[in-house]
């Protein structure tokens, strides 16, 4: 396809400059952009060309940067990356080295607020424009692009809350397309479907009741509809608020009907839209797979299970359970805070409850962890998928602090499993009733390691560890799945160096095997730590600080894993090499300890 009002577009400015009835090409031609390099490289597809007229729309009427627009969780923001001086770079996108694949600060002017969680949008943008008051500047437009997904968010409301109360010169830009990843759900969906149709809900509206001057429902592929209400509501006074009608996957048919697939398709055929087959079909499930089938399994014979998720229940495979059983399986929305509370109190009553959200997601559930959970010691089952280095989304998404930021809390704990079988053993003991402690389970993204996963159950042995390898001189003790890439490094090791080597999957981080510990102080001069997690406050530190209560001094302690930084986006692969966590790393480590 040709793109010759795409290639003029360099800035924001160069589109400014363009009439009006151009900018339906120029919509065509970005969208076809956008399919072009995702079919290729991969990426958020269908959030991005539904936003395709809207984006063209802000960026026409406002003086962006000056201006200053703010986008919700970021899935929504290929094409402003594309007209906002990117589009050369747009094919390195969620690769190493190369575009981030939300809005980021520090990678364009353009790039207000970086983003990449749910919810944030308004707050942030009410923060520009009251700042921007207090400066003396009351020109300037603050903009805030939000999903209807997102705007269900506990943090979203709070923001609509504070703004009503100010004259901010602030404009919310609901992006109604009824979707998330899965569709959107929730007492305020079905408002915002009504609305739509429904004079009797117009004439209340819940926005206006906040003191929003709102506007809308309108097209939001109407290109002139949109540019018309933009440049009317530029002199508008105070907070405002328009619903925008998209259709997320818009421009490709079947990015349209599937909207659930095609929000992150992998690689498909641009000009017929089909998924291209994996190479390789008879893959090992996914974990969240072994997670979502097994829970299906368990709670076919105990029907005190209940599953629980924010949002996510493609993503974390709680579809499955909300399929066969969906009375005792619930997705709450973008609501982690709500998920985790909701969870202790029909804990409170007698259920199994098992909630499935993402490590970086329950970060914003934090103070419900600790108050509402483990304070009262109730035994929720936390199953925290995407734990550890998950990839190409990057540094908001990595869930490598839960085990740090879990291990402090009293009551609480935290075992990773090394493979499929282990998680499926681990979600078996949980639901048999004897737990007396709140219970987190941490495993990562993408396929495990073996077809072989539906064994028959096995009770794990709470709190203990296990030893893979017996070896006379140095001792590895890796927790999770990493433990995979430990054994590769000790099979790559010289023949004569093998027998020196011990390895011990701990399986706990919490409450520390110390039986175990003590054997192995005493046993090697050197340990060696591997955690896909922070060095800082992690199961490393954990061990350092047995040592130093129980006086090992005469043992070394080396740690591996996340220093004191935060890793951006690349594949896993590359990920682990740049943090020394692959196989060649730890083996060069260990041979470092040996020599």
């Amino acid at each position: 396809m040709k793109t010759a009002l795409l290639n003029s577009v360099n800035l924001p400015n160069d589109l400014r400059l363009l009439p009006q009835d151009k900018l339906p090409q120029l919509a065509k031609e970005l969208r076809q952009f956008i399919i072009d390099i995702v079919a290729v490289k991969e990426g958020h597809l269908g959030a991005s060309l539904g936003v395709v007229e809207l984006t063209i729309a802000l960026h026409y009427v406002f003086n962006t940067p000056d201006d200053l627009l703010v986008w919700d969780v970021g899935h929504q923001a290929y094409g402003h990356k594309i007209l906002t001086g990117r589009r050369d770079l747009f094919h390195t996108n969620r690769q190493l080295k190369g575009l981030s694949g939300f809005p980021n600060r520090s990678e364009s002017i353009y790039d207000t607020f970086g983003v990449g969680h749910a919810s944030t949008s308004i707050s942030a943008t009410l923060g520009m424009a009251i700042a921007s008051q207090l400066k003396g500047d009351f020109n300037k437009q603050h903009i805030a692009v939000i999903g209807d997904a997102s705007i269900a968010g506990g943090m979203a409301f709070e923001g609509l809350n504070h703004a009503g109360v100010t004259d901010a010169n602030l404009l919310i830009i609901l992006n109604d397309n009824t979707m998330g990843i899965d569709p959107s759900v929730g007492a305020l969906k079905n408002y915002l479907t009504n609305i739509k149709t429904d004079k009797r809900v117009r004439k209340h509206n819940i926005i206006e009741a906040l003191n929003f001057d709102y506007s809308g429902p309108i097209d939001g592929h109407d290109l002139n509809a949109v540019i018309a209400e933009l440049e009317r509501l530029k002199s508008v006074k105070g907070p405002k608020f328009l619903h925008v009608i998209t259709t997320k996957g818009k421009g490709l048919l079947n990015a349209e009907k599937d909207q659930i697939t095609y929000h992150a398709p992998g690689k498909f055929n641009n000009i017929t839209g089909e998924r291209l087959p994996a190479i390789n079909v008879n893959q090992p499930p996914k974990y969240q797979d072994v997670f979502g089938l097994t829970l299906v399994e368990l709670a076919k014979k105990n029907t005190s299970i209940i599953g629980i998720t924010a949002a996510m229940p493609t993503g974390t495979s709680l579809k499955y359970m909300l399929k066969e059983i969906p009375e005792r399986a619930f997705d709450v929305g973008i609501a982690e805070q709500h998920a985790v509370t909701f969870a202790a109190g029909m804990t409170t009553q007698g259920f199994n409850v098992f909630c499935a959200i993402y490590s970086s997601f329950l970060q914003r559930a934090y103070d419900q962890i600790i108050h509402d959970v483990a304070l009262q010691n109730l035994p929720v089952i936390f199953c925290i998928d995407r734990a550890g280095i998950v990839g190409e989304d990057g540094a908001t998404h990595h869930g490598v602090f839960d085990l740090a930021y879990l291990r402090l809390i009293p009551n609480l704990v935290i075992f990773a499993p090394l493979n499929a079988k282990d998680l499926r053993n681990i979600l078996y003991t949980a639901q048999l009733g004897d737990l007396k402690n709140p219970l987190a389970i941490r495993y990562p993204r993408g396929n495990c390691n073996t077809l072989n996963w539906q064994t028959d159950f096995e009770t794990i042995d709470m709190g203990k560890g296990v030893c893979l390898k017996e070896g006379n001189a140095l001792a590895v003790l890796s927790i999770g799945t990493v433990g995979a890439h430990v054994s590769q490094a000790i099979d790559t090791l010289p023949t004569h160096l093998n027998p020196k080597v011990a390895h011990y999957d701990m399986r706990f981080v919490k409450p520390l095997d110390t039986e175990l510990l003590d054997l192995i102080f005493k046993k090697h001069t050197a340990i060696i730590t591997v955690e896909d997690g922070v060095i800082k406050g992690g199961f490393g530190s954990a061990v350092l600080e047995f040592a130093n209560t129980h006086k090992k001094e005469a043992t070394k302690v080396t740690c591996l894993g996340v220093s004191d930084v935060f890793v951006h986006h690349g594949s896993v692969s590359e990920l682990y090499q740049q943090i020394g966590l692959d196989s060649v790393s730890i083996a060069g480590e260990i041979l470092k300890l040996l020599s």
